[in-house]
């Protein structure tokens, strides 16, 4: 995993080891057959916008935005994404890129407080929800979001990270 993390604010937990924990866990949850190298970048508004506004077209902050490096023709199938794979290698370390994740700590504090749980629950949920994106998932119709979030919720609920934490104070 390579991080960079660019917000000045701090956690009550290690934005990194958290990280770590959930992309594991997602790759665990859905068999990737792959060992893959995931790029996290943790940042604030301005930031996040100008990704959305360059990358998406949309001109706003927004919680997370996923960046898939592989093509599956279904979720988690990894067969169909095995060719794609082989030219998706990180010659420097030999591990398939799988794609970005860029997370915005100021929606962590207050999508936590907006929940009722913790910044934690809250910067583990996005992790893992933008895994499933990285696998092929979506939520485009009810169907695929409720697919998408019961995929979600068992990487996090193997972690014992649930719903219903405690929030911190607010601040960001």
């Amino acid at each position: 995993m390579n991080t960079e993390i660019d917000v000045g604010q701090r956690f009550d937990f290690s934005l990194k080891i958290v990280a770590r924990q959930v992309i594991r866990e997602a790759l665990r949850e859905e068999s990737c057959p792959f060992d893959c190298e995931i790029s996290l970048v943790v940042t604030g508004d301005e930031t996040i916008r100008e990704y959305n506004r360059t990358f998406r077209g949309i001109d706003r902050e927004t919680d997370v935005l996923s960046f898939p490096a592989l093509c599956f023709d279904a979720p988690a199938d990894f067969d169909s994404a095995a060719e794609v794979a082989a030219d998706c290698i990180d010659p420097d370390n030999g591990c398939v890129v799988l794609g970005d994740i860029v997370v915005n700590a100021c929606r962590v504090r207050s999508q936590a407080q907006e929940y009722g749980h913790s910044e934690k629950r809250e910067f583990a949920f996005l992790v893992a929800h933008s895994m499933m994106h990285l696998f092929g998932y979506d939520h485009e119709t009810p169907e695929e979001a409720e697919r998408m979030e019961q995929r979600q919720e068992a990487v996090l609920a193997s972690l014992g990270i649930r719903r219903g934490e405690a929030p911190a104070a607010p601040g960001c």
